[in-house]
């Protein structure tokens, strides 16, 4: 039996490098499982839709909403510029309904990406009304750290049944309990989404084939002999014009590939610490403990270097074009998350390299690929929040309860007005209006409504490759884990500097054995490095975690 979950503290600085990927995931919609679309189905789903909203307004009817209020939504990203003469008529239409029905008004409060995390982090902590509704995640933007110093207000049952009757019902009760902290709920998770931001290459299927693998690439061996081919037979290509940030994520990929290891999020931005598929709570390090793959994988990355897949000043490349470069076919691969694969495999206007060439096609080879090693994306990777500061948190639910559940609200804010930033074909797929102008028209993701979106309102873009993604994700669905760390709130006041030591030594070393850039022998740059993680104090990290991973789990 597992012990009563209990209050850990956490002051761990939270991993970043998944921002780009919630801003990736915004743009690149998914949609429900196409088995739940039989026409038995969808009857059955809009009777309960139709019978959950009247239940909903009937609910709100009763409450007391005799006075307006504003109802401030705070996010990450920039205020719309270009676009801000539609975003503002989209708010003007959203406010009518919102009006109508919860006597209520949103406006968005943007935290902008330079030093986000500071300014998102003390514009919660002044809990002056500023703010009502936030929206947080566990792995990226400290929802636990935030809840733990009382940033965030718990939300009742009681108060949830009342307020947001459509959320509390649509959320089952094992996902509430994952959005628990000391035993109370403080977010409303963003559970029904299908997003997959798992990384790999996305890669030219068409020269695969010419390479010889005519099944595509299916493997870190394959990608050599990929990446070889390329160089060979398009000379004028840079095979991965990398930007030298991606060390972090290419190391993970390999032992994801060739481990069953599955990370711990949010301790350091390296994932140093987990378990395995077959033992989910024993914690270690694999970058201590994989001392031959690390070493394989270190001559690897020579050898990629000295192929010339990227290009020689790498480390120093920070103005790479490279994804949309690959657009165009001046690169032939880009390592990123299975939804940026979604629009680099779909024929869209931007993506020339179809029409550039009839034959040219996309692969995605994912990180743990060999060993169906895929672990679903936490639900509270993206959630709602309530500002304990907030001067009106009843009505602040009512407001995200119809943004996540009302058709035209979740449709104004996702998309914009109809027939003028989108439009519906015959067919029920999203088009441009005619007339659309990308620089002032585009809504679509502006809003940045990460923390709520829900696949029984999505509206599929017609322009994505919706074959070959079903396919993919159905594969994913196939293998998948669940992510088994979700109630996890490490205590690392104790523990919190010598993770940091932990992660400036990964940092420093893996640039070097990542881009191939290091002297001497793989064996000899592997040995020093794990020297360093050694004497920095990784192994005393790993039992205190341990310590609490048997207080909460065992």
């Amino acid at each position: 039996m597992k012990k009563k979950l209990v209050a850990l503290l956490l002051a761990a600085t939270m991993v970043t490098g998944l921002v780009g990927c919630g801003n990736s995931s915004a743009s690149s919609s998914t949609a429900s499982n196409p088995s739940s679309s039989s026409s038995e189905s969808a009857e059955e789903s809009t009777k309960e839709n139709t019978k959950e909203s009247t239940e909903g307004e009937t609910a709100a009817a009763d409450i007391d909403t005799s006075e307006h209020v504003v109802i401030t939504y705070m996010t990450t990203g920039e205020i719309p510029t270009g676009t801000k003469e539609k975003y503002d008529a989209m708010m003007v239409e959203l406010n009518k309904i919102l009006t109508e029905k919860v006597n209520a008004e949103l406006q968005i409060y943007f935290i902008p990406w330079t030093d986000y995390l500071s300014n998102y982090n003390l514009t919660l902590a002044s809990m002056d009304g500023t703010v009502d509704l936030v929206g947080t995640a566990s792995d990226w933007l400290d929802a636990w750290p935030n809840a733990k110093n009382g940033a965030f207000l718990e939300l009742s049952e009681d108060m949830l049944k009342t307020y947001a009757p459509q959320t509390w019902e649509s959320v089952p009760a094992s996902n509430w309990d994952l959005c628990k902290y000391n035993g109370e709920i403080y977010l409303m998770p963003e559970d029904n989404y299908a997003q997959w931001v798992n990384h790999g290459f996305i890669y030219r299927l068409d020269y695969a084939k010419e390479a010889g693998l005519e099944d595509g690439v299916h493997s870190w061996a394959d990608l050599t002999e990929y990446f070889r081919y390329v160089k060979q037979a398009y000379p004028d290509i840079i095979p991965w014009d990398s930007d030298g940030t991606q060390y972090g994520q290419l190391a993970s990929g390999y032992i994801l590939s060739n481990t069953d290891y599955v990370s711990i999020d949010g301790l350091n931005s390296g994932a140093m610490w987990g378990g395995t598929k077959d033992d989910l709570y024993t914690i270690y390090s694999p970058y201590v403990t994989e001392t031959d793959l690390l070493v394989e994988y270190a001559k690897m990355m020579k050898e990629w270097d000295q192929i010339g897949v990227w290009k020689t000043d790498v480390l120093n490349n920070t103005a790479s074009t490279n994804r949309d470069d690959y657009r165009i076919g001046r690169v032939a691969a880009e390592q990123h998350h299975t939804q940026t694969w979604t629009d680099l495999v779909s024929h869209t206007p931007a993506n020339t390299i179809y029409a550039d060439t009839p034959d040219a096609a996309s692969g995605f080879f994912y990180f743990g690929e060999e060993r169906d090693n895929v672990v679903a994306l936490s639900i509270t990777h993206g959630a709602m929040a309530v500002s304990a500061g907030s001067n009106n948190p009843e009505r602040a639910l009512m407001v995200y309860d119809l943004l996540r559940n009302d058709p035209d609200c979740y449709k104004l804010l996702c998309y914009g007005i109809q027939g003028v930033s989108w439009d519906m074909d015959e067919s029920g797929l999203r088009i441009l209006p005619e007339g659309y102008n990308q620089d002032t028209d585009n809504i679509n993701g502006t809003t940045n409504y990460w923390w709520g979106r829900n696949d029984n309102l999505e509206i599929r873009d017609a322009t994505r490759n919706w074959s070959e993604i079903d396919k993919l994700y159905d594969h994913y669905d196939s293998v998948k884990i669940e992510y088994p760390y979700g109630q996890f709130v490490a205590d690392v006041d104790m523990i919190q500097s010598q993770i940091n030591n932990i992660n400036e030594i990964h940092t420093n070393y893996m640039k070097q054995i990542s881009f191939g850039k290091y002297k001497g022998t793989a064996e000899e740059i592997v040995a020093e490095y794990q020297a360093a993680l050694e004497a920095a104090g990784i192994n005393d990290v790993t039992a205190e975690l341990q310590r609490q991973f048997d207080e909460l789990y065992k």
